[in-house]
């Protein structure tokens, strides 16, 4: 029975609710121990109203196992695996061992989970039951918070019980168990011990701050002399902390040691054939069952409560545990093993250490970096080589970054770094990894500095990477000389053409054309997301900004069908930008939003600024002030102390694009000042470069010529190297608009490739027309442009166009917005999907997504877009050239 907790029971019960109803959430109870926290879950387990029921446990002796958790709550449901999508599936097999091959990115895992829990909560819906949380391992905590992450549309409750403020990241909704209300610890003296002296009952609630398990606990072992009043209460009270520990001390000297076995090893075989060995075998664990302080459930022992296990071991020696240790480690195998070697181990041990590294291997396998992070931890401080040992705590910082723990990521490479000695090789390694630590979620121009320091053409390429997010054009430069000592190649011709066009060397120009021929003649054969986008780069800097958005678009896709989608958050940052640049807003949107919430639970930092910026200049072009100033604002937060222009620069012109907007010329043009002013780490030159052409459109309409003629010059001198049509109609445009030539925006227009900027050049050239006299022929143009920003949802710019067909003469009414604009971005992505014919294991595949979301999500999309099919939906998107996938890749 519970007592005192009628408030919690209803805000779980209300998440149950929710789920059963198709709104499916997660909630954390939280609370200390002895609170009440599994009692509450119980409870709410048992009022599901026929609702299937998983659950999982953590045990502090399992969580360095990679997965362990995760195979107790999946085990009743494996028989479901075939109906995943066929990545998922294999990620959620290889981690649970009953697949070969490696697990994969961990984000499959977690994807390939949600599937799992959505097709257990058929029909009738699903509670998932996570009990002490803060010890389940982190492999299975990773893929279940992911899952928690993403159940809005499922019918699935998840209940996760965590002690005192052990994190449970993404999960905002809590229910806080704390003491029971005096009236509730009244009840509960009453009704298990009888009525009390109000003095006695008093004085037991404040001293055991009314906490549920003390009281019966405590209470249980005072003299009726104590209870009645007649004897003061003992000081301390019986127990005291541990609660417990007088019980373990009860015990038999053979229960006693059955106990401490099962402290250190939950596997029920390990711990009877242990026990056989060291005390008695089954008498003595049924003594242990019959004390009530532990019982057998399946094939593992577990403790009445977790503190049991704390008294336990806290009453033990270190001798008496390194026995049992080595016993377990002669019983067990594989990780069970290593970790029980581990354990069993006074001082440092080679043989025992290359064990753990094993088992590491094995758990990276598996797609449990958290686990092999730990793991080789554990083996770096059993190593006696020092060099051993350094490479090891490197490797160790590697699997933490890979699972999301940039902070203990950075810890362990700071003490590799350290022990690393007069290794030259092993210290630039490091070296290398401390760079990239910093440019994704540190000060860039830091990542500079420790890169910079390396000869080899990889690390001289993170480098070039590292300051071109800063906006360094000096150490670009030298970087890309120092580059070009390389023997020729790919990414050489990349990172020295860049430094030398940077450089104004004309040889630097030659080298990226000759290093963008050679990726676009087997742009089929490239497996690998970052060569894609070295070759956006190398197309950027020579001014052809069409083809860099297409190669992005080619990163991203390849970034999801190559499994390694670890890379999207970054990689996404350069294909959201893409479709920004294209017009297709909402498809960016959506992109962005995606890879901020992927950023976010990678830890990547630098990225989160990225998607903000983004996301910014996607709301300035529809005018959504608030929302763009406010992301704007948050992007900048994070750049500038972290010092990536490249992303403050974006943010920046997302303020200045919203005065353009919004046809505020001079505060546009005040603002675009600014952001070609602004030096490395808040501001950057590819940003002052492909904004020319705006900055130009807001000199002209501030009425400043001669600022208009110096954004124009400086254009065409970034320019001098493109040769694609759409980088001639921009540089059209902008001499259209500097000169007052019908001539210019003509060859624009003939020029675009790119519909959105095409509208932009016909909104221009209409508004010159109709200025001068000329309204015929600018209602044309207007109407041409005011389609399209309909149709993109830049909503400014459709005002602006629909005025001056008014002003033309032109009384008839806007036409109407897109008809797929009804659907919110995770379904446009979908939609856009079902235009590639992709099916809906395909579709939840590539977005991270159980099948049964995207046909929910596909239902909910028929009636709003009055069609009844998959057929008449990808029919739509193509009809309405809606913003689909890119070749697959949505």
């Amino acid at each position: 029975m519970l007592y005192g907790r009628s408030a919690e029971m209803g805000a779980l019960d209300e998440v149950i609710a929710r789920a059963r109803d198709g709104s499916g959430g997660a909630v954390v109870v939280r609370g200390e121990a002895g609170t009440g926290k599994t009692a509450l879950l119980d409870a709410a387990a048992a009022r599901g109203g026929g609702m299937r029921v998983l659950r999982t446990t953590g045990v502090e002796s399992e969580s360095d196992l990679a997965f362990a958790a995760l195979h107790q709550v999946l085990w009743p449901v494996l028989g479901s695996l075939g109906a995943l999508p066929e990545p998922q599936r294999h990620a959620v097999g290889a981690a649970l061992g009953l697949e070969p091959g490696g697990a994969g990115d961990r984000f499959l895992v977690g994807a390939g989970v949600l599937s799992l829990l959505a097709e257990a909560a058929v029909p009738d819906g699903l509670i998932c039951v996570i009990d002490d949380f803060q010890w389940i391992d982190r492999a299975s905590a990773d893929a279940l918070l992911f899952a928690a992450r993403r159940l809005g549309t499922e019918r699935i409750a998840m209940l996760f019980a965590v002690r005192g403020d052990a994190p449970v990241k993404g999960v905002p909704r809590t229910v806080d168990v704390g003491a029971l209300p005096e009236s509730a610890a009244d009840e509960l003296l009453r009704e298990r011990h009888g009525e009390l002296p109000d003095r006695v009952r008093r004085e037991l609630v404040a001293l055991t701050g009314a906490n549920p398990l003390a009281l019966h606990e405590i209470v249980a072992r005072l003299t009726p002399a104590q209870l009645a009043g007649d004897e003061p209460l003992p000081d301390p009270l019986p127990g005291g902390a541990r609660l417990f520990g007088d019980r373990v001390a009860a015990l038999s000297p053979e229960a006693g040691l059955v106990a401490l076995i099962a402290a250190v090893e939950a596997d029920l075989p390990l711990v009877l054939g242990a026990a056989e060995r060291l005390a008695g075998g089954q008498a003595a664990l049924a003594e242990l069952e019959e004390s009530g302080l532990a019982e057998v459930s399946g094939a593992t022992v577990r403790f009445r409560h977790p503190l049991v296990r704390s008294a336990i071991l806290e009453a033990a020696s270190p001798a008496d545990v390194r026995r049992v240790h080595a016993v377990l480690a002669e019983l067990a195998c594989d990780d069970r093993r290593a970790w029980h070697l581990a354990g069993a181990t006074l001082g440092q041990d080679e043989q025992v250490a290359a064990a753990l590294v094993a088992a590491a291997e094995r758990a990276r396998e598996r797609g449990g970096y958290g686990a092999a992070a730990t793991a080789l931890s554990r083996a770096a401080e059993l190593t006696p080589d020092p060099r051993v040992r350094a490479a090891r705590l490197k490797d160790a910082a590697v699997a933490a970054w890979l699972g999301g723990r940039p902070g203990q990521a950075q810890s362990l490479l700071a003490e590799a770094r350290e022990r690393a000695g007069d290794d030259a090789r092993l210290a630039m390694e490091i070296a290398r990894l401390r760079g990239r630590f910093e440019l994704n979620s540190g000060d860039a121009a830091e990542a500079v500095r420790i890169l910079s320091a390396g000869d080899g053409l990889d690390m001289l390429a993170d480098a070039v990477e590292a300051a071109s997010y800063v906006g360094d054009t000096k150490a670009i430069a030298e970087l890309g000389r120092r580059a070009a000592a390389h023997p020729e190649g790919f990414l050489r011709d990349t990172v020295a053409g860049i430094g030398l066009t940077l450089d104004g060397d004309p040889e630097g120009p030659g080298l990226l054309r000759r290093a963008l021929s050679r990726a676009l003649s087997r742009a089929g054969e490239l497996e690998d997301a970052a060569e894609h986008l070295w070759a956006a780069a190398a197309a950027s800097y020579l001014g052809e900004n069409d083809l860099a958005n297409e190669l992005a678009e080619r990163a991203g896709r390849v970034a999801r069908v190559s499994g390694m989608s670890g890379q999207l958050p970054v990689v996404l940052e350069f294909t959201a930008t893409a479709e920004r640049l294209a017009g297709r807003l909402a498809r960016s949107q959506a992109l962005s939003e995606e890879g901020l919430e992927l950023a976010r639970e990678a830890g990547y930092t630098n990225t989160v600024a990225a998607h903000l910026a983004n996301l910014a200049a996607v709301a300035a072009l529809r005018g959504e002030e608030e929302l763009c100033a406010r992301q704007a604002r948050e992007a900048l937060a994070i750049a500038i102390p972290h010092r990536v222009g490249m992303r403050a620069g974006v943010a920046s012109y997302a303020l200045a694009l919203l005065d353009l907007c919004l046809g505020r010329y001079a505060a546009a043009h005040d603002r675009f000042k600014a952001v070609v002013a602004a030096g490395p780490g808040a501001g950057h030159p590819t940003v002052v470069w492909r904004t020319a052409p705006d900055r130009v459109e807001a000199a002209v309409g501030a009425g400043d010529e001669e600022g208009a003629r110096a954004a124009l010059a400086a254009y065409e001198r970034w320019s001098a190297n493109a040769a694609t049509a759409e980088s001639q109609a921009l540089l059209a445009r902008c001499r259209g608009l500097v000169e007052g030539s019908d001539d210019a925006f003509a060859e624009a227009l003939r020029l675009h490739t790119n519909p959105f900027e095409a509208a932009r050049t016909a909104l221009l050239l209409g508004e010159r027309l109709r200025r001068t006299q000329r309204p015929g022929e600018a209602r044309a143009h207007l109407r041409a442009a005011l389609e399209t920003f309909e149709q993109a949802g830049a909503r400014p710019w459709a005002r602006r166009a629909q005025d001056e067909l008014r002003a033309a003469g032109e009384s008839g009414q806007a036409p109407a917005a897109d008809v797929l604009d009804v659907l919110t971005p995770q379904e446009l992505r979908i939609a856009g999907l079902v235009a590639d014919g992709l099916s809906s294991k395909e579709i939840a595949a590539r977005l991270f997504l159980s099948p049964r979301t995207v046909e929910y999500h596909l239902y909910k999309m028929y009636p709003k877009l009055g069609i009844s099919s998959r057929t008449d939906l990808a029919r739509l998107v193509v009809l309405r050239k809606a913003p689909v996938s890119g070749g697959g890749m949505l």
